[in-house]
C-alpha cells in the first residue's frame, strides 16, 4: 500500500469503515510487528505490542490529519508503544530469560527465509529497525532520521553496515 492509499485508508477507517481497518490491519501488520521487534526483540511482547498499535490506531483515528504522511503517523504510534512498554519493563525490573529471545519466524509468513534468518542474526535493533523501515516501508533515510531521533549520517551509515552485514551472511549460506 503506498503512501496515498495508506492516507485513504486511514480517512475510511476514521469515517468508521471497518473493512477499511481490515485492509490497514492486512497491510501493514507485518511492517508495525518487524518495527516493534526492533524495539523489544521478543516475539511474543512485539505480537503483543503490535495488536495495542491497531487499538491505538482505532482509538485515536480522528486525531489523523488527512493529507499527511500516513506512514509516519502509523510508526510513531508504533514507537511510542514501544518505548512506553520498554519502561514500563525497566521499571518493573523483571528479569528472564525469555527477553534474550530471538524472533522465531512462526507468524507472518516468515518460514523458512534466508534473509529474515540473517537479520535476525546478524544486525543489532537499530540496524533492523533502520533496514525494515527503508526496505519494507520505503521510508527515505532522513524520514528514519527522524523518526528514530537519529543524525542522517547515522542512518546512511548503519544502513549500509547492515547491508554489507547481510550480503556476508547470504553469501555464506
Amino acid at each position: 500500500m503506498d503512501k496515498k492509499e495508506l492516507d485513504l485508508c486511514l480517512q475510511e477507517v476514521a469515517k468508521g469503515d471497518n473493512s477499511a481497518f481490515e485492509k490497514l490491519y492486512k497491510d501493514t501488520v507485518k511492517g508495525i510487528f518487524a518495527f516493534i521487534y526492533g524495539f523489544c526483540e521478543n516475539y511474543h511482547t512485539a505480537e503483543d505490542l503490535t495488536q495495542t498499535v491497531y487499538l491505538k490506531v482505532k482509538a485515536n483515528i480522528s486525531k489523523y490529519n488527512a493529507g499527511t504522511d500516513a506512514r509516519a503517523w502509523l510508526f510513531q504510534i508504533a514507537k511510542y508503544t514501544a518505548l512506553n512498554e520498554i519502561k514500563k519493563i525497566k521499571r518493573e525490573v523483571v528479569a528472564s530469560d525469555e527477553q534474550t529471545g530471538r524472533f522465531e519466524a512462526k507468524s507472518y509468513e516468515m518460514q523458512d527465509s534466508p534473509v529474515f534468518d540473517a537479520i535476525n542474526s546478524v544486525l543489532d535493533a537499530k540496524e533492523r529497525q533502520i533496514v525494515i523501515m527503508h526496505v519494507l516501508w520505503g521510508f527515505k533515510h532522513r524520514e528514519i532520521a527522524d523518526m528514530l531521533s537519529l543524525a542522517l549520517g547515522t542512518v546512511l551509515w548503519k544502513y549500509n553496515v547492515a547491508i554489507k552485514k547481510l550480503q556476508t551472511k547470504l553469501k555464506e549460506g
